[in-house]
């Protein structure tokens, strides 16, 4: 997610409380508590499932005892700000021997839960779904759970950070979806945590005259005898819930050949194609420049979606990243960083993805690295100059933010996880030197390419490429509380923390 935004009015929404007892409930996230291989004993009796991962910034998000393999999501829409009929089906497989388990599931009118085809008992605490299923499930077996329920595509969330408005987006004709960072709960049940991927098939019934669009490849298209139309997507890749796109609108498609044949697709809203078109047809060419310094692309297709809203910050959902109309009607230097920031998290923050909500350094400050390089080299401010500005002011972000890899989940994208986390990034490279730096940086997107990954992994393989230890050198820059020498610039000051 960029942050580099248009200015705009806009009304606030409160948030619900947040959960402060989660903490005492869960520990927090690990490796093993995220992979395939944490499960109880074969013969362990039935439990239920922990209501969440213990995430250090939202322990509630994510679910234990299960991991997803598919969802399915049947949505019925019917017009802007009308409620309609939705199903999500969620194909898993338990990782315990479960009694029960939860989804992460917020605001939608509840009908039906079954699991297995068979009814089960389902009970809304907060946002948390609890479901009981008729018969305990067994652990290593698949399991098939399918919820029906209303949506209602006004739902918002708000956030006093960059994110601000979240979950669905309405434009004049439809939608788009802004579910960062745990919105998709808004959106259809689930599994919501960056560190829980999973395919997506979406089956999305419009009126006679829109056009639905998701994450991946159509794959089929199909018109009623009244005129609606059926459209299925699917995501081809896993992804995470934060990263998953469904929009709806008066859309126009726009195809075009990226590099080494890459399938490129804009979906622009109709009265917009040729005012963006000067700017989105530079895609090819951000993906190449991309592509020497992090390797190939690492999805099979590519496109922006263009927000005919006053959405002020752009967001990387996977394969398709959206991009406010205003970012493409002002300026070039400040509509391709965004482009760039937005393309590199493909590489960054989707591809290799975060393993806790702490973590989040590595994608935003890998974005914002890449777009000041690339804007320094195209007509955009000194790259130096800009770290030079935020080193100076390293003592307060950490003060005001947390370090760029201790974020608290009012401050989780502040300046710190953008700038503040680039210079973390430009203090290695200066550490190391480019050649080094390079090298590091491919064997990140390489070696963890469709994986997730957190701050030590980067730690550990960055001393491996280098040759030498780089925990002593990162982790004051990640962790500490006081910004340390910037190597090579000895007259770097930091300013004095205020307040």
């Amino acid at each position: 997610m960029s942050t580099l935004r248009t200015p705009r009015r806009r009304a606030r929404l409160a948030l619900a409380a947040a959960i402060t007892v989660a903490a005492a409930l869960t520990g927090p996230v690990s490796q093993a508590a995220t992979s395939s291989s944490a499960v109880s004993s074969p013969s362990a009796a039935p439990s239920p499932g922990a209501a969440g991962l213990g995430d250090p910034v939202f322990p509630l998000d994510g679910n234990g005892g299960y991991r997803v393999s598919r969802y399915l999501l049947d949505f019925d829409w019917r017009a802007p700000g009308t409620p309609f009929e939705a199903a999500t089906t969620v194909k898993a497989t338990a990782t315990q021997a479960l009694s029960r388990f939860d989804l992460d599931f917020a605001g939608n009118t509840l009908h039906t839960v079954t699991v297995n085809g068979t009814p089960a008992t389902a009970v809304r605490d907060g946002d948390e779904l609890v479901i009981t299923p008729a018969e305990p499930l067994a652990q290593g077996k698949p399991f098939t759970v399918k919820v029906t329920y209303t949506a209602d595509p006004t739902q918002l969330r708000h956030r006093d950070d960059a994110i601000e408005d979240y979950g669905w987006i309405p434009t004049p004709d439809g939608t788009v979806l802004y579910p960062q960072p745990d919105g998709a709960k808004m959106i259809f049940p689930s599994n919501d945590h960056p560190s829980q991927r999973a395919p997506i098939t979406f089956h999305i019934t419009t009126p006679p005259g829109l056009t639905a669009v998701a994450n991946g490849k159509l794959t089929g298209r199909t018109e009623k005898p009244d005129g609606r139309v059926r459209w299925t997507y699917d995501s081809g890749q896993p992804l995470a819930t934060q990263l998953a796109q469904l929009a709806i609108g008066r859309f126009t498609f726009v195809d075009s050949t990226g590099p080494h044949g890459l399938p490129l697709r804009d979906v622009v809203p109709d009265g917009l194609v040729a005012a963006t078109e000067q700017y989105r047809k530079l895609t090819a060419d951000h993906i190449a420049w991309l592509e020497e310094r992090l390797g190939p692309y690492p999805f099979d297709r590519y496109g922006l979606l263009v927000g005919d809203t006053d959405l002020g910050v752009a967001l990387e959902t996977q394969t398709l990243s959206l991009i406010p109309k205003a970012d493409l009607l002002g300026d070039r230097v400040s509509a391709e960083r965004n482009l760039v920031h937005e393309l590199t998290h493909q590489w960054t923050g989707d591809s290799v993805g975060i393993r806790t909500w702490s973590d989040l350094w590595l994608s935003e400050g890998h974005a914002r690295f890449y777009e000041r390089l690339y804007s320094e080299a195209h007509g955009g401010d000194s790259f130096e100059a800009t770290m030079r500005t935020a080193y100076a002011a390293h003592d307060q972000w950490r003060h005001d933010y947390g370090a760029p890899a201790e974020p608290t989940e009012p401050n989780l994208f502040k300046r710190m996880r953008y700038d503040g986390s680039t210079l973390v990034l430009y203090a290695l490279r200066e550490k190391v030197g480019q050649t080094v730096f390079g090298k590091i940086e491919r064997a990140w997107v390489t070696q963890y390419r469709g994986r997730i990954a957190g701050t030590q992994d980067y730690i550990d393989l960055a001393s491996k490429a280098a040759g030498q230890d780089l925990d002593g050198f990162l982790h004051p820059w990640l962790h500490g509380t006081k910004t340390p020498p910037m190597p090579n610039h000895p007259d770097w000051v930091v300013d004095p923390v205020q307040g």
